[in-house]
């Protein structure tokens, strides 16, 4: 069953609390608050639930404001709960109607939220919220047509896309071949371990983890170390899991039901160091550091190593992302665990500005991979201008630039610095270069989260930057009144005068 208080039965007046002055109309969360529809959010949201199973479920805006609180704040799941139950204007924005000191939920549905909400939830949301912010806007900067029945020409192209792809890094050490084999080895002897207490029958297997330590921590522990040492270190751990392998596979075929005996997730892991001691097995054999679908991490084997030659780190781990941009409200067009080339997504990128806008983009802004001849001619035929380099030779003599053409396609082309910008903001202040979610399904999740947060974010200063104005303008149009009155003042003071 669905619970959810409707937005239109809560009021800050109506909202009861142990203190006896009133609570600050201006406060962000109560503006924020006014701001999000909440009824649409839960619509896309309650698609996730059965109306008609189960026990009742917790308020769907309470969730939703939650999770919105989580990123917004850069909270830990316990520390997102506590700070709704210790604060007013939270509770408020959670959607309750009085002040409790209870916690709203236990910490721990952050989980089954996340695998619940995935990318095309998010998307969903985010587009909700660029129409309303498009709806806030003055009308002659609208991007949203309103095509009318009887009209059969297309709308106008308007607005400029811009495209950029970045990593999201996951938060796991950095991955060495020493390292992971290591770790296989290690929680290989543990599942021996386990297995041996489940039916001690003979001597226990040998499995040389004294030796096999003592040689890892001599490796690892040198400071430069050479070609030759690393190969060297890398099939000593070769041997010891293929070794501790054969133990495991005699143990489990010689216990009564010794599958039974280990956790779901020691089988996963078993099927995980299988992976990853081929792989480490085909790159020592073959002399080589690449292969297909690499594992670099034990225990989230879904992350891969994506090269990207930045200068600060030329691989990230962590998956790739490939948004589009426009007026500071960004959309996720692809989320992927494997490298891919992003120029393929341009076509997939306009459409989906085309269907939430209603008409294509007049400009798009983007790298150089993306301006490729196929994607030049997509764009060409469908009236949108590139702002890139063109192709070809530059022109010369009369079909040469002019300065101010040239200033103004320099100033055009500056502005894809704007999705920089929003990689550089999701990164630094909502934490996205550190994605703490393990599963694969949770953490796309997180990261389409915290899109969703900055777009909030963004519809936040729209609209108080629009109140200024008004304000803004109110005082300038008192102040020319006034100026009128006095000069009216003044003439009448000279007519009258003898």
């Amino acid at each position: 069953m669905i619970n959810y208080t409707p937005q239109s039965q809560l009021s800050l007046e109506l909202f009861k609390h142990p203190f006896e002055t009133q609570l600050d109309k201006h406060n962000r969360w109560v503006i924020l608050a006014d701001l999000i529809p909440w009824d649409d959010l839960a619509k896309v949201y309650c698609q996730k639930l059965d109306c008609n199973n189960g026990r009742k479920s917790v308020d769907v805006r309470t969730v939703i404001a939650a999770l919105i609180v989580k990123h917004k704040l850069c909270l830990d799941d316990r520390g997102t709960v506590e700070m709704i139950s210790e604060n007013l204007y939270l509770q408020y924005f959670c959607g309750l109607k009085e002040f409790s000191i209870r916690p709203v939920f236990d910490p721990s549905l952050f989980v089954d939220i996340r695998k619940r909400m995935g990318g095309q939830e998010f998307d969903a949301f985010n587009s909700i919220i660029i129409e309303l912010a498009d709806k806030k806007k003055p009308h002659q900067t609208r991007i949203k047509t309103k095509k009318k029945d009887d009209d059969d020409l297309p709308p106008k192209n308007k607005g400029t896309i811009k495209v950029d792809a970045t990593v999201a890094d996951q938060e796991i050490t950095f991955p060495t071949d020493m390292k992971l084999l290591n770790e296989c080895r290690e929680n290989l002897e543990r599942i021996i371990d386990l297995l041996f207490s489940v039916s001690p029958d003979g001597i226990k297997p040998r499995t040389y983890r004294r030796k096999a330590r003592k040689e890892y921590l001599n490796m690892a522990k040198k400071k430069n170390k050479s070609r030759k040492v690393i190969r060297k270190g890398v099939k000593q751990q070769l041997q010891y899991v293929r070794r501790n392998m054969k133990t495991v596979d005699k143990q489990l075929d010689s216990t009564e039901n010794g599958v039974l005996h280990l956790s779901k997730r020691d089988r996963e892991l078993i099927n995980t160091i299988r992976k990853v001691f081929e792989q480490q097995k085909f790159m020592y054999d073959n002399k080589t550091h690449k292969c297909q679908h690499r594992i670099v991490n034990l225990y989230q084997p879904h992350v891969r190593p994506i090269v990207r030659g930045k200068d600060k780190a030329k691989t990230e781990f962590g998956s790739k992302i490939n948004i589009s941009e426009v007026d500071g409200f960004c959309r996720i067009d692809r989320f992927s665990w494997e490298a891919f080339n992003e120029s393929t997504d341009v076509k997939l990128q306009v459409e989906n500005f085309k269907k939430l806008y209603g008409r294509y983009p007049l400009y798009f802004l983007g790298d150089e991979i993306y301006l490729t001849r196929e994607n030049r001619r997509y764009l060409k035929e469908n009236g949108i201008k590139i702002v890139g380099k063109p192709l070809g030779r530059r022109p010369s003599g009369k079909n040469a630039l002019t300065a101010s053409q040239k200033r103004y396609k320099k100033k055009k082309a500056a502005q894809r610095n704007h999705v920089e910008g929003k990689f550089g903001q999701a990164k630094r202040a909502y934490g996205m270069n550190n994605i703490k979610a393990r599963l694969q399904a949770t953490s796309e999740s997180w990261v389409n989260a915290i899109f969703f947060v900055m777009n909030l974010t963004k519809l936040f200063k729209l609209v108080q930057n629009q109140l200024k104005q008004s304000l803004y303008s109110i005082f300038l149009l008192n102040i020319w009144m006034l100026k009128v009155c006095r000069f009216n003042l003044l003439m009448h003071n000279l007519v009258m005068r003898p």
